[in-house]
């Protein structure tokens, strides 16, 4: 029987601002409003503004590595 994942509380919940993650990822905010609209970045809608997870936004940057050379 596979183990259920860990409760997580919304109070311990972390949120950033769309301005916020792009300047983490060091990219425009249209980026992140592209990335959250495709649904490769989950969000959370607060009024006519967005609320992006902090783990979301690393755990993107984690997967989003690629060897180049």
């Amino acid at each position: 029987m596979p183990s259920e994942p860990p409760e997580i509380h919304l109070a311990q919940v972390q949120f950033l601002t769309v301005a916020e993650v792009a300047a983490m990822m060091r990219v425009s905010k249209m980026t992140v409003y592209r990335l959250v609209h495709g649904g490769d970045l989950p969000a959370a809608r607060v009024g006519r503004s967005f609320r992006v997870p902090k783990r979301a936004v690393e755990e993107y940057l984690r997967t989003a590595y690629f060897d180049a050379g």
